[in-house]
């Protein structure tokens, strides 16, 4: 038996942090959608182990793996007793604040869900996930969605209007954790996240577009300036808006125009390296 899973990176069209939380975590009030740039993972039933191969040679095959991690959780919790040949043909560029890993854990706790014959809704699986990564719930609905609490609190939204989406990262990548530490969170700039919620629930692009923003930029900056260049480039080649996605350094650009959206490419690829061209998922 085998299963097959997509899992497409995310971008956060808006994006604020509201507080410190107790237990160490940021609490946070976002808009993120998926976009047609992904990972494809393959699940095989073995008797008893687990097993973990990867296209990338960047990344661990063992419980280090996002993808182990989250195939051990879901055994562990169910007392699962068949195992899985695990294989991720990673498209994603990593540590990039594409949701890179939270996709391909989300994907790993679908399939074997079918593959375990587990049986179990996406709110069970969703719930299971926060105990991966903050990401991982929002990941598991595989839609556009207000997010809210540490990641957790997920509601679906209708589907982000059609648009092309140019994504860029810098060669140097950036570790979430070093973007939320010592963040000053008082002096961060703030953004309407219900604004853009409603413009996306009508369906409304150029309110979209004037919604955009994301609270953790100008610390990722700090680490990264080639962040405000790349958005500054992007702007001047004609996109409706340059942004940061996540704890970056990726940034991406949105247009719904596609020979727009070529140019950009062409324009970026002699400053990048990796620079891609996909499409929002309705």
């Amino acid at each position: 038996m085998e299963e097959y899973e997509k899992a497409p990176a995310k971008i956060n069209v808006c994006l604020n942090v509201l507080s410190k939380r107790p237990d160490g975590f940021h609490e946070m009030e976002m808009v993120m959608t998926p976009v047609d740039l992904a990972d494809r993972l393959t699940f095989k039933l073995t008797e008893e182990a687990i097993t973990l191969d990867s296209s990338s040679s960047f990344m661990p095959l063992n419980e280090k793996n996002i993808v182990y991690k989250t195939a051990l959780l879901l055994k562990r919790t169910y007392g699962v007793r068949y195992g899985a040949d695990m294989f991720i043909d990673k498209h994603i560029p990593i540590a990039a604040g594409l949701g890179g890993g939270s996709t391909d854990a989300a994907a790993t706790l679908r399939a074997l869900n079918r593959l375990w014959e587990l049986d179990l809704t996406l709110d069970e699986l969703a719930e299971l996930g926060e105990q991966i990564g903050s990401d991982v719930p929002f990941c598991v609905y595989g839609q556009t969605a207000y997010v809210t609490g540490k990641g957790e609190k997920v509601e679906p939204v209708p589907s982000f209007p059609h648009a092309w989406v140019i994504i860029v990262k810098p060669p140097k990548g950036i570790s979430s954790w070093t973007v939320f530490k010592d963040l000053d969170v008082e002096s961060l700039p703030v953004f309407d996240v219900k604004e853009m919620k409603e413009a996306v629930i009508q369906s409304d692009y150029q309110r979209i577009i004037k919604a955009t923003g994301n609270a953790l930029e100008e610390k990722a900056v700090t680490q990264n300036p080639m962040i405000k260049e790349i958005k500054e480039k992007m702007s001047s080649f004609g996109a409706d808006t340059a942004l940061m996605s996540g704890t970056g350094p990726t940034v991406y650009g949105l247009t719904q125009n596609l020979s727009k959206a070529r140019r950009i490419v062409n324009g970026l690829k002699g400053f990048c390296e990796e620079v891609y061209l996909v499409r929002t998922i309705s």
